[in-house]
């Protein structure tokens, strides 16, 4: 019995010497999207903790019954310090990522 390719006749077919090389296309394509993904998650995680944290300060300053603009300044200063602050470690967390791959491949050769 004959097999017949699944493949549509116009695409180019794909040949890989051993299972090593589909393996390793494989895996690049995957880190490629890992490390995409990556900075939109973090960027995400920083935001949420931003609107949470302004918040939780517009929420209780209200409930304590504090004047609307201290309450309204305090949201805003805790809104920019904690983005702020969550993109710088997000900053510092892709340039150790960085000086670590380096380091490593310094330390392979």
């Amino acid at each position: 019995m004959v097999r017949r390719s699944l493949a549509h006749p116009d695409q180019l077919p794909l040949q890989f010497d051993s299972a090593a090389d589909l393996e390793r296309l494989i895996e690049a394509r995957v880190a490629e999207r890992c490390a995409a993904q990556t900075l939109r998650w973090r960027l995400r995680l920083v935001v949420i903790e931003t609107v949470l944290f302004s918040a939780l300060v517009a929420i209780s300053g209200l409930t304590l019954g504090q004047p609307g603009w201290l309450v309204l300044r305090a949201t805003v200063l805790i809104a920019i310090s904690c983005f702020l602050s969550g993109m710088l470690l997000v900053w510092l967390s892709i340039v150790s990522a960085r000086l670590l791959d380096r380091l490593s491949a310094r330390w392979r050769s």
